[in-house]
């Protein structure tokens, strides 16, 4: 688990060739930039960075764990040897990983098939020394739930992962207790979303991970992709069932603590933290309360609405959307959030007008979810049921409203010497210049358009629905309905810093690129179940909405398929569990699964491209991070592998897939 995020990568020069034609939806919407096709890469350091771009293929046959613990410890040796001779002053990433790992495997003369456990053994070792000097109250210990004792194990299942019962039958205890005693965060779970929650929070600053290969491999692109220094022991299988692993290697780092004379830690974790701070500790202060500032006076019906708006503002969600703006604004000014971050001293925090503008994104967002529930009729947003099911359908369109209100508010806010509650003097209480709040509300003001604009087309195609929807009919919705707050995000928090006009013609396309990337991919999560949104396997399909898995499979499907297509979206007689599982059974024949995980790949290497372009490392590092985040699957799991289960709400249990 032992892999860092790149930051500060030499620029790379890349040597376009343009392609001449482009579609004519590429022409109206700017797409030329996007469709520059990588011909070489030079660089003028001596060790040039490897390419970003790279393909992303099965691997299960490069993560075979060697048979034996001689080795095993072989390997290690090697990898601490290799290890010692890197540059631990410059972080790397997955590409360069890999790089290391098949060099290694050279001077070994060992096959390919090792590679995933050799790179797995070279980053803990490029980052044991980072990870030991972590107080043990700052590490987690993630130990997967396949080491419990299969049979007759009595514990159960809480939201953060398995409540261990320490009963000693497995080997989960004795890590456990011992890393308990010692101040760790125990975490017995396979459940990245939570890992991410729990260092997002600020509790935790390294892992200590047990884990199988294929796991580990995920891992690079979430948590620690987000700079957090990590030490792993491998599983010697992937298969889930009593597996084993060389425990002694838990010990050699459990309870060791050397510090390091200057200890920093270089990540987003340290902006993330501070977008969470936003909502948990300044929230009161940054945004008052008017109506609602006693319990008494919340249960009021004067101050109900407020009441509801902000306990929806607040809680629930990644902040995903406030982060963008802090980091885009802490990229273009120098990035002082980013790189130095240290755990011992005290958190960084942003100017008030900057913290308040990532607040009114999150409340423009968290407004237009609360009118899609409705408009959609879902059941549950952030493993809760929405909120026109809890108060009803005129309270939650008014909440809505509120929400929105509250975006402007604060923009405002933002805007006024006044600042509504500052800090002390000195702390960050500076106001934007007017002109930059008037940019900024211009800029929300035509994502909101936008995204009505793509919400509408939705909701007209469903008064009149027909499965002749082709799939640019659906690229074109989801770019206006997920792409503008992106858009809109990273804006604000350029602009703030200073002028945008050497950004203006890549925000847009880069942004597109990245919200249909994320939009297609949750029309996959959407057949497996999303425990964060909509929890019911096959939503989509069941209140037929236009997505691209239909147009795909319209576009692909024989007569006789067609007429099939037609029975499952349209003959309501027919039990919701058959006509799925027959949908589910065609979309495998025509390949649907695959083309829409292809467009995702195309679209994050449309977003790649045009972020190879900007100058500035800062700002480019932070698209490569937004690339990866936002088109991470957080799920082990294929959407083919399981059939859906409609006559009840899915839980499925945590599985660690970062």
């Amino acid at each position: 688990m032992s892999i860092a995020m790149p930051l500060q990568q030499p620029k790379e020069r890349l040597e376009h060739h343009h392609t001449t034609e482009l579609t004519a939806h590429e022409r109206r919407n700017g797409d030329a930039a996007a469709h520059r096709r990588t011909s070489d890469i030079q660089d003028d350091d001596d060790e040039p960075m490897p390419k970003r771009k790279k393909i992303r293929s099965s691997t299960s046959h490069l993560k075979i764990v060697p048979e034996t613990l001689e080795l095993r410890e072989l390997f290690k040796a090697k990898a601490q040897q290799f290890a010692e001779k890197l540059d631990h002053s410059k972080p790397f990433n997955k590409t360069q990983l890999q790089t290391w790992s098949m060099q290694l495997l050279g001077e070994m003369s060992m096959p390919e098939k090792y590679s995933g456990f050799a790179a797995v053994l070279i980053g803990n070792f490029f980052w044991r020394r980072q990870f030991l000097a972590t107080p043990f109250e700052r590490r987690m210990l993630l130990l997967p739930h396949c080491l419990k004792h299969a049979e007759g194990c009595p514990a159960e299942y809480t939201e953060f992962g398995l409540d261990c019962e320490r009963c000693g039958a497995c080997r989960i205890a004795g890590c456990k207790g011992r890393a308990e005693r010692l101040g760790y965060k125990v975490l017995v779970a396979e459940g990245s979303p939570i890992v991410l929650k729990i260092i997002v929070g600020g509790y935790v600053d390294g892992i200590l991970g047990v884990a199988c290969l294929n796991v580990l491999e995920k891992a690079i692109d979430k948590v620690l992709i987000a700079g957090v220094p990590s030490y792993a022991v491998p599983l010697h299988s992937g298969d889930c069932h009593n597996t084993s692993l060389d425990e002694s290697w838990i010990w050699e780092v459990l309870d060791k603590y050397e510090p390091m004379p200057d200890q920093r830690l270089t990540g987003y974790v340290s902006v993330m933290r501070a977008a969470n701070r936003l909502f948990d500790d300044h929230f009161d202060r940054l945004l008052p309360r008017v109506r609602s500032k006693t319990p008494e006076a919340a249960a009021t019906p004067l101050g109900k609405t407020e009441d509801i708006a902000y306990d929806w503002l607040r809680n629930g969600g990644k902040r995903f959307r406030p982060f963008i703006t802090l980091a885009a604004y802490d990229a273009a000014t120098g990035g002082t959030c980013l790189k130095n971050f240290d755990s011992s001293a005290q958190p960084f925090e942003f100017p008030d007008s900057v913290a308040r503008v990532a607040m009114s994104i999150e409340a423009f967002h968290k407004a237009s979810l609360v009118h899609d529930d409705i408009e959609d009729d879902d059941l549950f947003r952030y493993g809760r049921e929405t909120l026109h099911r809890t108060h009803g359908l005129g309270p939650a369109i008014n909440v809505g409203d509120h929400l929105i209100g509250l975006g402007y508010k604060l923009i405002t806010a933002a805007r006024t010497a006044s600042n509504l509650s500052p800090l002390p003097e000195g702390e960050g209480t500076a106001a934007l210049p007017s002109d930059v709040a008037c940019d900024v509300l211009e800029r929300m003001a035509a994502a909101h358009l936008k995204l009505c604009d793509g919400q509408g087309a939705e909701m007209f195609w469903q008064q009149n629905p027909t499965l002749d929807f082709t799939p640019r009919d659906a690229l074109q919705i989801y770019a206006l309905k997920t792409s503008p707050a992106f858009e809109a995000a990273l804006f604000a928090g350029l602009r703030m810093a200073g002028s945008v006009e050497k950004y203006e013609s890549m925000i847009g396309p880069f942004c597109r690129h990245v919200g249909i990337g994320f939009q297609i991919l949750n029309d996959l999560k959407d057949w497996r179940g999303d425990n964060d949104n909509k929890m019911v396997a096959g939503q989509d399909a069941l209140a037929l909405r236009p997505t691209i898995m239909m147009a795909l499979a319209w576009q692909a499907a024989n007569a006789e398929q067609r007429q099939l297509m037609q029975r499952c979206y349209f003959d309501r007689e027919e039990e919701d569990a058959i006509r799925l599982a027959r949908l589910r059974r065609l979309y495998e024949e025509l390949g649907v699964f695959e083309k829409a995980e292809r467009l995702i790949e195309k679209s994050r290497d449309r977003a790649e491209l045009l972020a190879d372009e900007v100058e500035s490392d800062d700002i480019r590092q932070l698209l490569y991070f937004l690339v990866d985040t936002v088109m991470a699957d957080e799920q082990d799991k294929d959407p083919r592998d399981s059939m859906p289960k409609p006559t009840s709400v899915l839980h499925p249990l945590p599985v660690t897939t970062a």
